[in-house]
């Protein structure tokens, strides 16, 4: 895509991270929490908090390096959360915001944001993913985040970029964003004009061609292919767009809500926040009709 000059404010930017995150929470998606649904170790309150803790952060991404954006966003969300609700959302955030608040076409801005990427932003995005505490997150040879890196924020993405689809996303310059999530998110949009529908959609095309990381580390990646192939199987009876669509939909969260949450597709939630950013941006809050340009 190409075109778009990027006109927005910080204001502007900081606003759309924060609704993107309350809009992606607040929709009913398989297996992760939601408005209708908590975890033991985590509530729909708690990712509330956390999309209001980043703004600061977010609204000043623009004059940040990438790394002190992370950083910060993840500080001021410990100081009202304390468990981990938005790690993988704000590693996602951060150079999009930075991007859009640049002169010129986003997704190259992307792309030029990405190549600029130092050793200093490694250091302080390791220092946010130690403060988070996610997950399922193991050690590494190269680039362990519990070490002061000695590479830059990409190369250190790069090495993780076959277990974790977030780290992909910095090194191919955010082509599930931008290729898959987004067109899904605004194509469902278009069709439903329910915007929450359109969330949980665009989130089962991408587990559906996806399998979520999260899922892999935790379960082995056979769990996680089996889960997008459920994903794919709920898409086929209609998805949310048919009765028998959304049953089979309900059915899927059923099978995805283990007690210990190990199905949780959790970072193919945060690629979904990372869309609607883009859709936010571009299409608004009311969804017009222009032509996607960036």
């Amino acid at each position: 895509m190409g075109g778009l000059e990027a006109r927005w404010t910080a204001r502007a930017v900081a606003q759309a991270a924060q609704a993107a995150c309350l809009l992606e929470v607040s929709a009913p998606k398989p297996g992760n929490v939601c408005r209708y649904a908590d975890f033991t170790d985590a509530r729909y309150e708690d990712f509330l908090l956390s999309a209001v803790a980043i703004g600061p952060a977010f609204a000043a991404a623009g004059r940040s390096s990438v790394g002190r954006t992370i950083w910060r966003a993840i500080r001021d969300t410990r100081r009202w959360v304390r468990t981990n609700t938005n790690l993988g959302i704000v590693l996602l955030l951060a150079p999009l915001a930075r991007a859009a608040l640049q002169p010129g076409p986003l997704r190259e801005n992307v792309g030029r944001v990405l190549a600029g990427l130092t050793v200093e932003d490694a250091r302080l995005a390791y220092a946010a993913i130690r403060l988070a505490r996610p997950g399922g997150l193991g050690r590494a040879e190269r680039g362990d985040v519990a070490e002061e890196p000695r590479i830059t924020l990409l190369e250190a993405m790069e090495l993780a970029r076959e277990r974790d689809a977030i780290a992909r996303e910095y090194v191919t310059g955010y082509a599930i964003t931008f290729e898959l999530g987004y067109p899904a998110l605004r194509e469902a949009w278009s069709a439903t004009r329910n915007l929450s529908w359109a969330i949980v959609e665009a989130y089962l095309r991408i587990l559906a061609q996806v399998p979520d990381t999260l899922i892999a580390r935790k379960r082995g990646v056979e769990s996680a292919q089996e889960v997008s192939r459920w994903a794919d199987q709920a898409l086929q009876a209609g998805g949310i767009r048919t009765p028998d669509g959304r049953e089979a939909v309900s059915e899927l969260d059923r099978r995805l809500r283990d007690p210990g949450h190990t199905l949780n597709p959790g970072t193919t939630a945060d690629l979904v926040t990372a869309a609607l950013f883009l859709f936010l941006l571009q299409d608004g809050p009311g969804g017009r009709e222009a032509a996607p340009s960036f």
